[in-house]
């Protein structure tokens, strides 16, 4: 056994490289300097200093959607952890596993703290939106507590964890066994896939041959498992449309004879046929959020069809839909193992004309949003489907996507085609508004090679334009375009309609290009809709980080109507009416 002497942050930085992790995100502080000294050590490890800590969590949520990798986040003590807590939040609600760090007073002074500046239970502030966290009261436990972060974050359904170490822990100078810092992560956790159970697979087989108009519903789970093909395979040869959820986008493209949009209802009227006419809906790595519930709740209750839910986490078998079968398995180990089940018969059973129905219905959806916008007065703000089906031409085939903002995200969800997973993203768990710009940041620093592109509203995009800073720092050339119609357009909306008054809507006369120039970025103001093209282009030649100031209106988006159903769950018990639909 061969000792060696090292302090807490040098450990700490030995068991992130066993597990492969490249990249840390965070705002440099003077009680992080043993961490960060270490970091600096080790070119495996690339450092991006941002200019708030909440948009690090965001950024290393980000990673592990982009590639599958885990990254960290970094904390000062006090404030500095409790920024980091909205941005845990967003991998938190999305299933996203990070690892957080936050440093803390000394040992003698903190949990319970004393009174000194900058106190702060940090473990007590992200245990809510945090699956596992723990205080290294001693350097000499980091191997066992950061394996078990690891364990944790990966275990079941994936999510984000925090370690909380005290500035004299990082310091902390202490007798290792060299070989156990290296030791590989197949050793100190589970490895491999979960596998189904035998008679539940068999009872899941039989429903499915049996289908008359099945429904296949494909979440994030599937992202998480590369189960991607799987799906596509099994939708072939069943002759089953598919709808990927807002975290799946891309499970089918686009442009798929099985595709009948994405998101639950935001996507029209075949996704509201699909769950009304299908007699089976089989689930994959979906947790049935709000997304896909109307006034009366999941789409896909058990009293009106059959279910089969496959999913790695057993607390998301049964919640909130019940089931007629129940699978605890790795996404693409129970895909597999069902499509090896068939002896020909799947899709026997199948309804002449059923996947074909829905995608008639879906192309008389695509058709009307076709027309929208399209004999604009010349003169008038753009109207958000133009602008958004302007944008889905111009951008590269291979380009990456972010969607950010309410509204704004439901015309790029219809109108940015989608061919491949890991391509477009959104924000369904903790919808935060601002996650885009962070989020887009991460994925050009693990990309560089390829185009990325945020599209968000002016509302969102004030929320995180200081990482323009970040994105300019680091040369990373992120296109911002911003559908500006200068304001809360969605909240005046509803205040217009609910109760016929407007309070604190207007976001008038923000030039957010020339914002972007003064951080040292590109930034054009783009008023017409043939120059929307021309402009991305222009962008994306600058090399820099860019902002395009599109001048938009407001317009309500179809799909309206199905967002504020989902918004109503419970409200016409309560009130015994329908109630009005939820502004935000």
């Amino acid at each position: 056994m061969a000792l060696v002497k090292l302090n807490g942050a040098q450990v700490l930085v030995r068991l992130l490289l066993a597990e492969q992790v490249e990249e840390v995100y965070g705002i440099v502080g003077g009680k992080l300097g043993p961490l960060l000294h270490a970091i600096s050590q080790q070119a495996q490890l690339r450092f991006l200093g941002v200019r708030h800590e909440a948009a690090g969590p965001m950024m290393a949520a980000a990673a592990f959607a982009g590639s599958g990798r885990m990254a960290v986040a970094l904390g000062e003590m006090g404030p500095g952890g409790l920024n980091l807590a909205s941005g845990l939040g967003v991998a938190f609600n999305n299933n996203l596993p990070l690892l957080a760090i936050t440093t803390n007073q000394h040992r003698a002074a903190a949990y319970p703290h004393s009174g000194m500046f900058m106190d702060l239970d940090t473990v007590a502030v992200t245990r809510p939106i945090t699956k596992w966290n723990a205080v290294v009261h001693d350097a000499r436990r980091l191997p066992e507590l950061v394996r078990r972060a690891f364990r944790e974050a990966l275990g079941g359904r994936p999510g984000p964890v925090h370690l909380d170490i005290p500035q004299d822990v990082l310091s902390q100078a202490c007798e290792f066994d060299d070989a156990q810092l290296d030791v590989a992560p197949t050793h100190y956790r589970a490895w491999g896939r979960v596998r189904p159970d035998a008679a539940a697979l068999a009872q899941a087989a039989a429903l499915m041959r049996s289908a008359r108009r099945p429904l296949i519903v494909a979440g994030g789970g599937v992202i998480a498992s590369d189960a991607a093909p799987a799906v596509r395979a099994l939708a072939q040869r069943w002759g089953a449309p598919v709808l990927p959820t807002q975290m799946a986008l891309g499970v089918v493209p686009s442009d798929s004879p099985h595709f009948i949009g994405h998101g639950g209802l935001i996507a029209g009227e075949a996704v509201r046929q699909a769950f009304e006419q299908a007699d089976l809906v089989v689930a994959v790595g979906c947790r049935w959020s709000s997304w896909m519930w109307d006034e009366h709740g999941p789409l896909a209750r058990a009293s009106r069809r059959q279910l089969i839910s496959i999913n790695i986490d057993p607390s998301a078998i049964g919640a909130p839909a019940l089931h007629a079968v129940g699978i605890q398995a790795d996404a693409q180990a129970a895909l597999d193992d069902l499509l090896a089940l068939d002896d020909g018969g799947l899709g026997q059973a199948v309804e002449r004309g059923w996947l074909s129905s829905l995608r008639q219905t879906r192309a008389e959806y695509e058709a009307r949003l076709a027309k929208l916008g399209r004999d604009d007065d010349r003169d008038a703000p753009m109207h958000p489907a133009a602008l958004a089906r302007a944008i889905g031409e111009a951008l590269p085939a291979d380009a990456l996507a972010v969607f950010d903002g309410g509204h704004t995200s439901f015309w790029s969800n219809d109108l940015t085609p989608v061919r491949e997973v890991r391509t477009r993203f959104h924000e369904p768990g903790m919808s935060h508004l601002g996650f885009g710009l962070p989020y887009a940041i991460a994925l050009q620093a693990q990309q560089p090679g390829r185009a990325v592109a945020l599209v968000t509203g002016d509302g969102s995009f004030g929320f995180t334009l200081n990482e323009l800073d970040t994105a300019r720092r680091y040369r990373l050339p992120v296109i911002s375009i911003v559908h500006n119609n200068a304001a809360w357009g969605i909240i005046r909306a509803g205040q217009r309609n609910a109760l016929d008054f407007e309070l604190g809507t207007s976001l008038d006369e923000t030039d957010y290009a020339a914002i972007a120039r003064g951080f040292g970025c590109h930034g054009e103001r783009v008023t017409a809709l043939e120059d929307v093209g021309p402009a991305i282009r222009r962008a994306m030649a600058s090399g820099l980080p860019a902002v395009l100031d599109c001048q938009t209106r407001f317009v309500p988006h179809p799909a309206l109507p199905g967002f504020g159903s989902m918004n109503r769950y419970g409200f016409a018990a309560l009130t015994g009416s329908a109630g009005e639909a939820d502004a935000h």
